[in-house]
């Protein structure tokens, strides 16, 4: 039997520019709830690839203010509420080399394809559809299925598992720092894009690249089979 290798996909900020909305979505909340005006998107960076709860933590951290538990689960359902919205009303490219990378793997007969993403299945399910992801026909992870957010590697290794595949013959594709991390923490192979963060913020990955057109078959091949 040959050699299957799988394929992971992270969701916002791989798939699509979704760090954008979570920004503005989650602005809006501060200024509804908070009282506060000028939420900059960086001031998020912290909670990129973690839980939305995370998410919505980092912003409040970056303004110097402590959220009740309560508080945060009101935040963090406004977001998923607004972020629903604003994807139904504008459209959402992927972008590039996305579908295509997916698309060519999906033919080929050594590769098994997953979704692993910490968002919610709504929220997650609903940017997969606007940007024409055929995840039907992958495994299929997100945050409703695990216990432990990234920089755990749970999310990962429940990829790997309902795959049938060996982590160290899978590589993940990130754009966030927590997000490497845990797919370093899981033993995969990591190819982190500069969507969201700069190299520097990625160098623990096994590749950095500045766009998954960069990134073909023979790429993942090579480094998965690298140190086998």
């Amino acid at each position: 039997m040959s050699r299957l290798y799988g394929l992971i996909f992270d969701v916002d900020g791989v798939i699509a520019d979704t760090e954008a909305l979570n920004a503005r979505a989650t602005a809006r909340v501060f200024a509804e709830l908070f009282g506060l005006d000028k939420v900059a998107r960086e001031d998020f960076n912290a909670g990129i690839g973690c839980a939305a709860e995370e998410y919505v933590k980092a912003g409040a951290r970056a303004h110097g203010i402590d959220l009740t538990d309560q508080q945060v689960q009101k935040a963090t359902r406004l977001r998923q509420e607004y972020f629903l919205q604003v994807l139904s009303d504008e459209p959402l490219p992927s972008f590039p080399g996305v579908l295509g990378l997916m698309a060519e793997a999906m033919k080929n007969e050594n590769f098994r394809l997953a979704i692993a993403t910490s968002g919610t299945l709504e929220k997650s399910r609903a940017v997969l559809e606007a940007t024409k992801v055929p995840y039907a026909k992958m495994v299929y992870v997100n945050g409703n299925d695990v216990t432990h957010k990234k920089p755990h590697p749970e999310l990962f290794l429940l990829a790997t598992k309902r795959m049938a595949i060996n982590p160290a013959d899978c590589v993940v594709m990130e754009d966030a720092p927590n997000g490497v991390r845990a797919a370093k923490a899981a033993r995969a192979k990591c190819i982190a894009v500069t969507n969201t963060f700069t190299t520097e913020n990625l160098a623990e990955a096994d590749i950095v690249c500045d766009s998954l057109e960069e990134v073909t078959l023979e790429t993942i091949t090579e480094l998965i089979e690298q140190n086998a």
